[in-house]
């Protein structure tokens, strides 16, 4: 049966479905070539095939739809190319679910003191061995089909939130060459792939605005509103989202990039964002920080040592089911490497299981302005 057939045909590959709103919150679904997205979703990030402390298995069982990669990570080690000849990036890691890859934009801001931007792309200093790494938006699509990602970004110059207005201006300017030069690359022969582009303008409303009219004019499959949280005060940076986010396309995936701490995905869920991703919940959890509703416990302090609680009443993951907090502090003080997995399992069933809470109550239209 053809997609022209009638009502039991598979959505087609890139298509996204507004299923239920309250307010301004959606909830969807985006169709890839690796299963559905339901949306609002958050991605954990596992920048080098990894989710830093987890298997795939862990994954799996955590639920997460869609992990993110990234592309001048990858690249550098252990290169596109060996991905590609080992049957690409999902059978690398073992995993079987979606994955959107990064452009490589974020490290022209994260990187900036080791690259050099020119119009035709930007050369890095590799942050391994001091190599040259060369990215243009052409080399950036072909090492994310090498990768075989369901989702690709376009490459884009992310500046810094206080560089001069007409920094961001020219950065602007040539994102929005660069997304015509990344559509212009053939996508990959027989491998389904979603093309998303980013929209830039720091804290400037009407960069912003000027810049998302630019974007939406081409074939993306999404948009993502990227070059926040890098710099700028909270405040601003919702003020910003709360402006941008309804004036994206509404047929299209909307994706805040890096962001942030559950506050910060809750309200812009509320703003009308579908898709998050940020290092926050593995990073934090490394560092002995775990997210409990409506704030951190830090595993560190001395009154974790002897107490029998799990990390958080009602959490369902693997570590508040089975062990307390006095065992967290234990092993964090001992450096045991079994803290890390169970600290990051901990964090990402926070974070997951908000973007989950959020579309639950969007289906009821109870949508509430706070998360906890």
């Amino acid at each position: 049966m053809n997609a022209g057939d009638g009502s039991n045909a598979s959505p087609p590959l890139g298509a996204f479905r507004v299923s239920a709103r309250a307010g301004r919150a959606r909830a969807g679904v985006i169709e890839t070539a690796h299963g559905p997205i339901e949306t609002p979703v958050f991605m954990p990030v596992g920048t080098q095939a990894t989710v830093k402390a987890l298997s795939s298995g862990d994954l799996e069982r955590l639920g997460p739809r869609v992990i993110l990669g990234n592309t001048y990570h990858l690249a550098l080690r252990p290169g596109a190319e060996r991905i590609a000849a080992l049957g690409g990036l999902h059978r690398f890691m073992g995993w079987s679910r979606a994955i959107l890859t990064d452009s490589g934009g974020y490290q022209v801001f994260s990187l900036r003191a080791r690259r050099t931007v020119d119009d035709d792309g930007v050369t890095f200093s590799s942050h391994i061995d001091g190599a040259p790494q060369r990215l243009t938006p052409e080399r950036a699509m072909e090492i994310q089909a090498l990768l075989g990602s369901d989702i690709a970004m376009a490459f884009d110059e992310c500046p810094p939130s206080d560089a001069p207005r007409e920094v961001i201006e020219a950065a602007m300017a040539r994102t929005t060459r660069w997304a015509r030069r990344c559509l212009a690359v053939a996508p990959p022969p027989g491998q389904p792939q979603l093309r998303f582009g980013i929209v830039q303008g720091g804290v400037h409303l009407d960069l912003r605005r000027a810049h998302l009219g630019e974007l939406a004019a081409l074939p993306f499959d999404g948009f993502a509103l990227g070059g926040l949280g890098v710099g700028e005060a909270p405040e601003i940076m919702h003020g910003v989202i709360d402006q941008v986010a309804a004036e994206m396309p509404a047929l299209r995936p909307r994706y805040l990039m890096g962001v942030g701490t559950p506050e910060d995905i809750w309200q812009a869920i509320g703003a009308g964002i579908d898709m998050f991703d940020c290092v926050m919940p593995t990073r934090n959890a490394r560092n002995g920080q775990l997210f409990v509703r409506g704030g951190r416990l830090n595993i560190a302090n001395t009154q974790h040592r002897g107490d029998p609680q799990p990390v958080e009443e009602r959490c369902a993951c693997e570590c508040c089911a089975t062990y307390s907090r006095a065992y967290l502090a234990h092993l964090y003080h001992a450096k045991e490497l079994l803290y890390y997995r169970l600290a990051t399992v901990h964090n990402l069933e926070h974070y997951l299981n908000l973007a989950r809470r959020a579309r639950s109550a969007i289906e009821s239209g109870t949508f509430p302005p706070t998360p906890w």
